[in-house]
């Protein structure tokens, strides 16, 4: 739940950054009336419309004349993505983003983005609504947000925890150094397991930060700490390529997401850093599972939330210094 909360938040700071920095002339709050009517419109050719007017009321026009977005991520998988400003035609005011998904199958999603000034009810809705595509669509809404911050440059606003407040959800920090039991470990084996699964004499992988080699090490024991409602520290972690293409902006995604709580260390290119300490921007060498290297991926997004009332955990080893949790390299403790 946590992480999909992070994904939407991550969709909701980028485009609300993209209004802001584009400044835009006499926005206006899109209604839910006309949120619901935006998502039955539709484009018959996305490579040729550009602008094309419904209703006579309003006008769908291709994002800064941008040619589509193709992205590519862990599972290997392109989506094609369009951006067009939805646009109120009396007074030509921008009321949002509509955004057109489509499949390697040909299935076309589409979503809706208000304008930051809508109410929230108009949030809410289509924060479900993104919600239920990221449920077919696995990562829509990460893949989504790395194009509207990363590709088309916008500053992200610091949207944190749906706009609520630690110390009122009085999440614990302590001197528990640990994850929730649901972050999955890098197995001898090649496979993962949950981490409140692990055991006493399972054997998982630990990789030297130096060289980059990986090695085999037994489990001594797993700890266990009281469950409590814990702060939280999360990390988005990317690693991408980009090229143009006469078709349009070719991009290889590869993401990461972490939790801990925040003074569990971590091993970055600046060096140790607990992980509530950590900035974007820093590097921290994960898991590439496509060729089984250990690369370097950039933290692209932090966020601090409390996590609710759950045990967490830590492993003990026999050996190494590092663990491979949800593919990234931890510090062991």
């Amino acid at each position: 739940m946590m992480r999909k909360l992070l994904l939407i938040l991550l969709l909701a700071s980028a485009f609300n950054a993209a209004m802001a920095q584009e400044k835009t002339v006499n926005p206006r709050p899109l209604t839910l009336e006309e949120y619901e009517k935006a998502k039955g419109f539709t484009i018959a050719d996305l490579d040729k419309d550009t602008y094309v007017k419904f209703d006579n009321a309003y006008i769908l026009d291709r994002y800064q004349a941008r040619k589509p977005y193709f992205i590519t991520g862990d599972d290997g998988l392109k989506k094609r993505i369009d951006l067009y400003k939805l646009m109120s035609k009396e007074g030509m005011q921008e009321i949002g983003l509509m955004v057109f998904y489509t499949t390697e199958k040909g299935k076309v999603y589409k979503a809706v983005v208000p304008d930051f000034t809508a109410d929230a009810k108009v949030w809410d809705k289509y924060f479900t609504d993104i919600d239920n595509i990221n449920k077919e669509e696995k990562n829509f809404i990460l893949k989504l947000s790395y194009i509207l911050s990363k590709e088309l440059s916008f500053q992200q606003y610091k949207v944190l925890n749906h706009g609520k407040n630690l110390s009122e959800e009085e999440a614990t920090y302590g001197s528990d150094i640990c994850f929730p039991g649901t972050e999955e470990v890098a197995m001898a084996n090649g496979s993962k397991k949950l981490l409140k699964d692990v055991k006493s004499g399972d054997a998982v992988i630990t990789v030297d930060p130096l060289t980059k080699q990986s090695s085999v090490v037994t489990v001594k024991e797993l700890t266990e700490h009281t469950a409590k409602n814990y702060a939280l520290t999360s990390l988005v972690l990317t690693a991408a390529t980009q090229m143009q293409s006469t078709a349009g902006t070719e991009i290889v995604l590869s993401t990461k997401v972490l939790q801990a709580t925040p003074n569990h260390p971590m091993q970055t290119k600046a060096g140790s850093r607990k992980m509530g300490e950590i900035a974007v921007g820093e590097e921290v060498l994960c898991l590439n599972e496509h060729t089984g290297k250990y690369d370097v991926y950039t933290v692209w997004k932090k966020d601090e939330h409390a996590g609710g009332t759950q045990k967490v955990y830590n492993m003990v080893a026999d050996g190494g210094s590092t663990f491979i949790m949800n593919g990234v390299m931890v510090m062991q403790k």
